[in-house]
């Protein structure tokens, strides 16, 4: 759901005041709908667990559906997100709701990383003391969450490059690769008896939900901290700015993601003071027009100074005593 357009008719363009669209997420509607899907399937994968789960007495199984209630938790989040995303920018919230997106993902996660605290718990025990399990319902009912949770999980492959979905696609094929765990467990105490195969499965199920938890918060921390963006190399775009014909220098860089391959940066730069306005105005496209097409920054804010403008290169807002 990228946000930065690249604009065919650079040099007598009329000036747009952002490149990144803050009203609007591409594919939206086709996020949505996916989505739609994806929550249908995820209940009826839940059901068909907790079913199977109770009559095999499989702790692995019954990981796997709770695992898959956080799966349907998580798509209905982020099916909510995608809707508030849309919403337009207003007085109060001047950037829109996109990162509402970013919200959306660190909650799914922080779930993630309880259920595999629980999942973990519940398989310690039963380490310690393991029950019969049912090996041939685990199987067939592992069966269908691996089928099911893999069409869910690659059909929104296409959307992948939205943290929000990314996140949800994680749960998902988390699930998928949780009850592929489960498959081998099933035919592994079908044919041993050994039960202990069903909570250290469970276990292996609860360090890989744990794995890509701490991921998705890692990137949405990035992006909540108002970091540079991970594929952004900030000296690089500080020297090329710098390149541009008739830029002294420049300070006060700050370069930020507002939600997922929606990148900002802000600057001072500084030119020479008999330059006419329309000169600098120049400038500015030349900055907007290779900050979007060179490192998808889309919205860009530039101050523009002469060489006797005082300024301090440091935080926006300062401590004051």
């Amino acid at each position: 759901m990228a946000c930065n357009h690249a604009h065919e008719d650079r040099p007598n363009e009329s000036h747009q005041h952002s490149r990144c669209d803050l009203t609007a997420c591409a594919h939206v509607h086709a996020a949505r709908d996916k989505l739609k899907i994806a929550v249908v399937l995820g209940i009826l994968i839940l059901a068909v667990e907790v079913t199977g789960g109770i009559f095999a007495n499989s702790l692995a199984l019954m990981s796997d559906a709770g695992h898959m209630l956080t799966d349907v938790a998580s798509l209905i989040v982020a099916l909510l997100a995608v809707r508030i995303c849309t919403n337009p920018p207003s007085k109060s919230m001047t950037y829109g709701y996109q990162r509402i997106t970013i919200l959306a993902a660190l909650f799914n996660a922080v779930v993630l990383i309880g259920i595999a605290v629980f999942i973990g718990g519940e398989a310690y025990h039963r380490i310690l003391d393991p029950q019969p399990v049912q090996g041939a319902i685990l199987f067939f009912t592992a069966i269908i969450g691996v089928v099911i949770n893999l069409y869910i999980g690659l059909g929104m492959r296409g959307e992948a490059d939205n943290i929000n979905i990314k996140s949800a696609m994680l749960h998902v094929l988390g699930d998928a690769a949780a009850s592929g765990g489960v498959i081998i467990a099933g035919v592994v105490i079908y044919f041993t008896k050994w039960y202990i195969v069903d909570p250290i499965i469970s276990l292996l199920i609860a360090l890989l939900v744990a794995a890509g938890a701490w991921k998705i918060i890692r990137e949405t921390y990035v992006v909540l901290m108002e970091g540079a963006p991970e594929k952004i190399d900030f000296e690089e775009v500080a020297g090329t700015l710098r390149s541009i014909p008739g830029i002294i220098d420049i300070h006060d860089l700050h370069i930020w993601s507002l939600t997922t391959n929606c990148n900002a940066m802000s600057g001072h730069i500084v030119v020479d003071g008999n330059l006419t306005v329309s000169e600098t105005q120049t400038i500015i496209r030349r900055i907007e027009d290779l900050l979007d097409r060179q490192y998808r920054i889309g919205h860009v804010s530039v101050q523009v100074e002469d060489r006797d403008h005082p300024h301090i290169n440091g935080l926006l807002c300062a401590y004051r005593q």
